[in-house]
């Protein structure tokens, strides 16, 4: 049974993580002090330790520090709010494993225990096709949000099933980002994720490039091709912009989710498959199915399941955390070494209304983060290199 220390000065919150990580089969102490955190560690020698940023006597930080003076192999989980984040960046720098925003989300908590506790001292090699925990923590941040808990909770449902999952929301909200978490939740996570851009497929081509083709089938076939759906067979097949699809395709496809067999272009038999669909749009399909551009029939076998993603105007209370997420992978992809943002650029963020949610943040960071010469990101510097930011704070001020 693996060993967790909690430290934190809410006793209530000790207590119900104590209740719940002891039926998840974990042996828990908890304290409310550094003082008691440090006497506990000879007696109790824990494993894992989930601490608070703010405490009565020290804060975790310096706590974390002479923790791995004293054992470097333990794993170190910082609890922190959201006007904490950036302090709680740093803590990873300090050698936390990661950080959990609260209110705890209890199952990411969880999540984030057993990830650590597979790969404590090279015990457990990660799974075959995973990625490393830097890179997952980097690429899974989730928001708190009502609005963004709606989506996971509804990922979690999804997932395990078989069900063809539509996502709706606007460009650059993370459609395919959602789609990978429900296949890397679902039973296929160990079989291949292919996503295709319906938008940018030539429909000359597309049979070709869903269904593959053998070779000498038309001009240009020099070689067998597999096709989008055999190179996902026992996996996920993510189809983003799939307003785009030409009607013949339509009906193709619509054939293929039906029959589960596909005909590659020139064969004269037919392959079975087995292949998930997850499909994303921004447009109204409704509005294209009433004008006759996208099937009806089809409609409906793509939204056996929906899920709909927020504006990240809608989300505001969870953009520090994606701006510090987008932060920490800018700093690893550009070798830069950026605490965080003063209280002011975190206002621009926070006011600014993201036409380009998302995707647009993840911009503005790496932006400002490759102009910036100190180790924190200015409200300045975000408003001298972003003039649709300043614009817009302008107007707003009128």
């Amino acid at each position: 049974m693996k060993n967790i220390l909690i430290i934190d000065d809410d006793i209530t919150l000790c207590l119900m993580l104590k209740t719940w990580l002891s039926k998840k089969g974990f042996n828990v102490n908890t304290v409310i002090n550094i003082a008691d955190a440090k006497k506990e560690v000879e007696q109790f020698k824990p494993e894992l330790i989930i601490s608070d940023l703010r405490l009565p006597d020290e804060n975790g930080i310096s706590f974390l520090k002479w923790m791995k003076e004293q054992d470097p192999e333990v794993i170190f989980i910082m609890m922190t709010s959201y006007a904490d984040i950036q302090t709680a960046v740093e803590s990873i720098r300090s050698g936390a494993y990661d950080y959990v925003a609260k209110p705890l989300n209890q199952e990411e908590l969880l999540s984030k225990i057993n990830s650590a506790m597979l790969i404590k001292k090279g015990n457990f090699e990660p799974p075959a096709g995973s990625i490393n925990k830097q890179e997952k923590h980097l690429d899974y941040i989730q928001g708190n949000s009502l609005e963004y808990k709606k989506v996971y909770d509804y990922v979690d449902l999804v997932a395990p099933t078989n069900l063809s999952v539509f996502i709706k929301g606007n460009s650059g909200v993370g459609k395919e980002h959602i789609a990978r978490m429900i296949h890397d939740k679902s039973l296929r996570a160990s079989a291949p994720f292919i996503p295709v851009d319906c938008g940018t497929m030539s429909s000359e081509l597309s049979a070709s490039e869903f269904f593959g083709h053998i070779r000498g089938s038309f001009t240009g076939a020099i070689n067998n091709k597999k096709g989008h759906f055999l190179e996902a067979d026992g996996g996920t097949l993510f189809l983003d912009e799939i307003g785009n699809l030409s009607l013949d395709i339509q009906m193709q496809l619509l054939r293929v989710l039906q029959e589960k067999r596909v005909k590659p272009v020139g064969a004269s038999k037919e392959v079975k498959v087995d292949v998930r669909i997850i499909v994303a749009t921004n447009e109204d399909l409704e509005n294209s199915v009433s004008k006759g551009k996208f099937r009806n029939d089809l409609y409906h076998r793509i939204n056996e399941f929906l899920i709909t993603i927020p504006p990240l105007k809608d989300c505001k209370d969870d953009i520090p955390l994606f701006a510090h997420h987008f932060l920490e992978k800018a700093n690893q992809e550009m070798n830069k070494n950026i605490i965080g943002f003063d209280d002011d650029a975190l206002e621009c963020l926070i006011v600014y209304h993201w036409p380009g949610n998302l995707r647009e943040l993840k911009n503005v960071v790496y932006r400002v983060a490759l102009i910036t010469k100190t180790n924190k990101i200015t409200s300045n510097i975000i408003l001298e290199n972003m003039p649709e930011i300043n614009h817009y704070l302008n107007e707003k001020k009128k």
